[in-house]
């Protein structure tokens, strides 16, 4: 589902953030990027969701490539960051109505999914609250909630856990794991190991915007 090839990314002052990495994630995989602040993983995950564009190299989701295609990846892409902020005079029921204008979505459609991730996520204390008056555990849910609303078969998590209290981390534990099936794919970018060894079917380790390794983690442990 998603394939990278030779990846690169350099910025103004020669600083490559992502130097010449290959992957590739298939279906029905929790696939882990893993690796401290600075590895590179955030910059492959924002050219991922076409955010960037790479210096060289080539990425494809789903199929569509990432700098030809972008509006093609967008429509089927779901991204979730930590620390991510959200509208504080809305509710988290307009926030989610909001954005499912975005995705072509109509009310009647937006409220059917909502109930939907009410069951998964627990929405109810948010949904007719105001974003402003949120706990850290309320926000994460409706970030994830409307990264979701248009069902897309891939999402990036990017740090989704980061300055989350034990609670709300949890929760985003959770619903990872509940995210996976057959047809779907995440992507997990972490710098947390137990967070890899807890969700990971198979983990990519980036440092200084290289490749080391990749393999299973039962694999990755065996090289010690």
């Amino acid at each position: 589902m998603v394939i990278v090839d030779n990846l690169t990314k350099v910025f103004p002052g020669k600083i490559r953030a992502v130097d010449g990495i290959s992957f590739q994630a298939q279906p029905g995989q929790i696939f882990g990027l893993l690796g401290p602040n600075g590895a590179g993983k955030t910059t492959t995950l924002r050219i991922l969701a076409t955010l960037l564009r790479p210096t060289s190299g080539r990425a494809t989701v789903a199929g569509h490539d990432v700098v030809k295609e972008g509006e093609a990846v967008r429509q089927i892409i779901g991204v979730v960051n930590g620390g991510m902020g959200l509208y504080a005079r809305l509710t988290g029921r307009e926030i989610l109505h909001y954005f499912g204008q975005f995705y072509g979505l109509g009310r009647r459609q937006v409220e059917r999914r909502i109930a939907e991730l009410d069951a998964t996520l627990d929405l109810k204390a948010s949904l007719d609250r105001r974003a402003g008056e949120f706990s850290s555990g309320m926000t994460q849910k409706i970030v994830i909630a409307r990264a979701i609303l248009h069902d897309p078969k891939i999402i990036f998590f990017d740090e989704a856990t980061a300055d989350l209290d034990v609670f709300a981390r949890r929760a985003v534990l959770d619903f990872v794991r509940h995210f996976q099936a057959p047809d779907r794919l995440a992507i997990y970018s972490t710098h947390v190991m137990s967070e890899a060894n807890e969700l990971c079917d198979r983990i990519a380790i980036l440092h200084k915007g290289k490749l080391i390794a990749e393999d299973s983690l039962p694999a990755l442990k065996a090289r010690g």
